[in-house]
């Protein structure tokens, strides 16, 4: 996501051209996703006329905290799809029942054999 695009909103907001360099930097380091939420959160926002931060920063900040981070799916106790396979590992310190694919996105521990 482009840099500029987000900064024209926030100066245009009335972000002062002063905090310019340091958004940049701190915007450099967010992943594609997190610019993306941010982006669309806060565009949203002021065409509704909704409050957002006039500190460039941490309108970001707080705009990236409301969303929610993706977890695996633990199967435990629930029915399984048909055709899916879970393995048996360990997620925030509880043990579940994931999909490989799971395991293998999140970094899970499984049980060695």
């Amino acid at each position: 996501m482009d840099f500029n695009a987000i900064w024209q909103l926030l100066y245009d907001h009335g972000a002062s051209a002063k905090k310019e360099e340091g958004t940049r930097r701190f915007w450099e380091t967010l992943t594609d996703e997190e610019q993306q939420i941010a982006f669309t959160t806060i565009t949203k926002k002021l065409k509704e006329k909704a409050f957002v931060n006039f500190d460039p920063i941490r309108a970001i900040r707080e705009n990236i905290w409301q969303t929610k981070k993706p977890e695996p799916i633990n199967y435990r106790g629930c029915i399984i799809p048909q055709g899916v396979q879970v393995f048996s590992a360990k997620y925030n310190g509880a043990w579940g029942m994931y999909t490989r694919e799971d395991i293998e996105k999140f970094h899970l521990q499984t049980l060695k054999n």
